[in-house]
């Protein structure tokens, strides 16, 4: 089936990044939002990307370091391709909708990509919600970074028609996209959601076998959880911990920086789904409890403009 009508479930950092990616690479998209309010919260991220895309693609006419591979084809970066390009960030820009409306987002959805909150509750609700409004073309795929699609198929009313789609943060310049049945997949909708990857141009990554984290992040998360036991054990410091990592490996990313951009909601909810985080006197109940306090205080991370660090 050719998609035409994306729906994305979700505007936070990656539902955003991934609702803008889609439309401008041409396709109809509605991102669903749970409530007024968060229709608020997510405007201005659309807001910003706007301002991001058109500001890369500047950039890109003349500094080869500022290249994105979602935007363009590298071999096709001219001063008037970026231009042309900066008119697909306008459309895109206009034609976005946002809803908090079922029926209106989701009653001819060729694709659906949820990108709720990492919560096993709210993602059944919201599925259950969702199947008895869902056309019977519908194929839906889950953003999740650590729960397996197994675990929600049945709740869909599709299960043959459920897969994971998993995007790296910042997809326009880290245009991963990682693609992984479950044991019920029909896997002509795998090739359909593999091919969509590369219409957004991102690069598809096979995951042939369910895998809590998939490729990614089976590598990312025991280095954040690392990164987060050193702290929350006192060992080091959070700038202490982010310079070992940099100076030793070259990145220009510690793991506190990483999380300040993941956001420390997702980053508490994956700990407290650990078996570990129910004892009190464990560390990951440790490493919870400090992150409590920092999401309590509103210090979520780079949207909110403080977390480990401040970006205001």
């Amino acid at each position: 089936m050719e998609y035409k009508n994306i729906v994305v479930a979700g505007g936070g950092v990656l539902g955003s990044q991934i609702a803008f990616q889609t439309a401008y690479s041409g396709y109809n998209v509605t991102i669903w939002l749970r409530s007024e309010g968060s229709i608020g919260r997510c405007q201005p991220k659309i807001d910003a990307l706007r301002r991001t895309y058109l500001d890369t693609l500047e950039a890109m006419k003349t500094d080869p370091a500022a290249y994105a591979y979602g935007l363009l084809p590298k071999d096709g970066v001219t001063p008037e391709a970026c231009d042309a390009a900066k008119e697909r960030v306008e459309a895109a820009y206009r034609g976005l909708k946002l809803t908090c409306s079922y029926e209106e987002a989701f009653a001819d959805a060729d694709l659906v990509i949820e990108s709720i909150a990492e919560n096993p509750e709210q993602k059944i609700a919201f599925y259950t919600e969702m199947a008895g409004h869902l056309p019977e073309k519908t194929v839906v795929v889950t953003n999740s970074s650590t729960m397996l699609p197994s675990t929600f198929a049945s709740y869909t009313g599709r299960p043959e028609k459920y897969l994971a789609l998993h995007f790296a943060n910042e997809i326009w310049a880290h245009p991963a996209a990682e693609i992984m049945p479950h044991a019920g997949t029909d896997m002509a909708y795998f090739d359909e959601v593999v091919a969509f990857a590369e219409s957004i141009r991102m690069v598809p990554l096979k995951v042939m076998k369910e895998q809590p984290g998939y490729l990614l992040n089976s590598l990312l998360v025991p280095f954040l959880s690392a990164a987060q036991g050193l702290w929350a054990a006192g060992i080091g410091s959070v700038e202490d911990i982010d310079r070992a990592w940099k100076l030793g490996t070259g990145v220009p990313l510690g793991p506190f920086q990483i999380l300040d951009v993941v956001g420390l909601t997702t980053a508490y909810n994956i700990v407290m789904m650990k078996p570990e985080a129910k004892d009190p006197d464990s560390l990951v109940a440790r490493i919870g409890a400090l992150l409590k306090e920092k999401i309590d205080a509103g210090e979520t991370g780079v949207a909110a403009g403080k977390g480990f660090y401040t970006y205001r």
